[in-house]
């Protein structure tokens, strides 16, 4: 025994025995924590998922079909086998307009089952709850002559009288979301009960055909982009009406239909308030394709709706207008006078288009009207001038 005590041979042995299962313990509750941790990320994202998914109608469902849809709608996103019995819960609140879904599951273990631990639960929640933000859209619709083609149009309306629905259920409150339709095309229509608003500007209609300067070769068309008589696309009036003037100076608006042209440049990609230089005002014309009426801001849902009928596809496609409009519609101030943006409430401009840029008040080049576009966009986002934040 004395000499056993004594002996060095067999020391790292014996440890390496000794410390064997602490080791196996540590490694073990590593890699098994690790995959744990794993299928609670998975769990995670999917509850997040059923949540989001299942809260636009949870408060139309009853407690057993809100566990139903809670479970069909994880089952979908979730995908680890390894975890077992699987445990999803869904509770809706009324009071709080709160959606909570919880879920647990259990992971067998490897290693640390050596050591004890033959399995590892796991749990986590989600929750969704309506918010209280305020919310302004303005939505720029195509309505120029290609969206006839294919029922494009017809798709169009549909979708807008969904989206429209879709936001008159998400109000809290009346008036917390509100909604502006800007249907474009060359240009946009700004409605013929503004034909006395200061920031209007006559010079251009005067000589471009609004009140007619000499009549086309062909006896059809007059006026044009200039007072050259030069007819200029959409921007040219009929002839076969024998009661417009043939005075070249004239200002007579009996025949305006309410549409506008771009502002002089670079006004045209800006909010800027219209003030006495004729630069800073909006240019009407006449135009033998001019689309309906835009509506201001508004959360009457009837003539939202209303608006979005009287929605007729014609004209050449000019982005740029209809952006800037859209602008405008969420703008306070000349020329739609949007209510003063309350604290928390968020805007966002929606443009619809199916084509390329043919046509604005200067060129049918469409890369120097893509760059007026692209510069409008800019400036939105730069929440440029008196505006504050847009999508």
């Amino acid at each position: 025994m004395q000499a056993f005590r004594s002996a060095q041979d067999g020391n790292v042995v014996i440890t390496f025995a000794l410390a064997l299962i602490p080791i196996v313990g540590i490694v073990g509750s590593a890699l098994d924590y690790s995959r744990a941790n794993s299928v609670k990320a998975a769990m995670q994202a999917a509850l997040d998922a059923t949540a989001l998914g299942l809260f636009k109608n949870a408060a139309t469902l009853n407690h057993g079909q809100l566990q139903q849809s809670a479970t069909a709608y994880f089952g979908a996103e979730f995908h680890r086998p390894e975890a077992r019995n699987v445990h999803i819960r869904a509770t809706y609140s009324s009071q709080t307009t709160t959606l909570t879904v919880t879920g647990s599951a259990s992971i067998k273990t490897t290693l640390l089952n050596v050591i004890g631990f033959s399995k590892l639960d796991i749990s986590t929640s989600s929750s969704a709850t309506r918010g209280i933000t305020k919310l302004r859209v303005a939505l720029v619709l195509d309505n120029t002559g290609s969206m006839q083609q294919s029922g494009k149009i017809d798709a169009l309306k549909t979708a807008s009288h969904q989206f429209l629905q879709m936001m008159k259920n998400s109000a809290t409150n009346t008036g917390d979301i509100q909604v502006a339709i800007v249907p474009f095309a060359n240009g946009v229509n700004v409605g013929t009960q503004n034909a006395n608003a200061s920031w209007l500007d006559w010079e251009y209609y005067s000589n471009s055909g609004g009140a007619g300067d000499s009549w086309g070769s062909g006896g059809s068309y007059s006026g044009g982009g200039s007072s050259t008589g030069q007819c200029s696309w959409s921007n040219c009036w009929s002839s076969n009406n024998s009661s417009w003037s043939t005075d070249s100076t004239s200002t007579n608006t009996s025949h305006w239909q309410g549409c506008v042209l771009d502002r002089d440049q670079d006004y045209d990609v800006r909010n800027t308030t219209p003030t006495s230089n004729p630069s800073t005002k909006f240019p009407a014309n006449y135009s033998t394709t001019c689309p309906a009426a835009l509506m201001p801001l508004s959360y009457d849902w009837t003539a939202l709706n209303s608006k979005i009928d009287e929605m007729i596809a014609t004209g050449t496609t000019n982005q740029t207008i209809g952006l800037a409009w859209g602008w405008q519609a969420l703008t306070s101030g000349a020329p739609l006078s949007a209510p003063t943006l309350a604290p928390g409430t968020h805007q966002v401009i929606v443009l619809m288009t199916d084509g390329m840029n043919t046509e604005n008040r200067w060129t049918t080049n469409q890369a120097q009207i893509d760059t007026r576009t692209q510069m409008a966009c800019g400036n939105i986002k730069r929440r440029e001038s008196r505006s504050t934040p847009y999508s």
